[in-house]
């Protein structure tokens, strides 16, 4: 995995109406937090959105591809890539966002637990 300072500086300024975001570096890449909620991932310069059940086929839709880190091992389908129109469109991405944390926070049941969290 690897990502730029600039690449992920964007992500983050064109999440802003999604709240603070706070970036973790992960293995080259790096994780995207909306306070303890753990919702994106960026990685080669490509953003990735937490995905569920209820909007996996809204990002299959629009063209997304599941996150793939690994070659010869299968996707992972809780993570999708977010196409370079929503990327270059603040308020769609912020809505893109929201919709991945709330994927996420259905993913822990609904709640904010500090200090358990689930594996990504």
């Amino acid at each position: 995995m690897a990502v730029s300072k600039g690449f992920l500086d964007f992500v983050v300024e064109q999440l802003a109406g999604c709240g603070p975001i706070v970036t973790k570096r992960m293995f080259g890449g790096a994780g995207l937090y909306a306070g303890e909620i753990f919702f994106g991932i960026v990685d080669d310069d490509v953003l990735y959105l937490k995905v569920d059940d209820d909007t996996r086929g809204h990002f299959a839709g629009a063209g997304s591809t599941p996150f793939k880190p690994y070659p010869g091992r299968p996707d992972s389908k809780q993570y999708y890539t977010v196409p370079v129109s929503v990327l270059e469109d603040a308020g769609e991405l912020t809505r893109w966002g929201r919709l991945a944390i709330a994927a996420a926070l259905r993913g822990r049941g609904g709640s904010s637990r500090s200090g358990r969290r689930r594996n990504p």
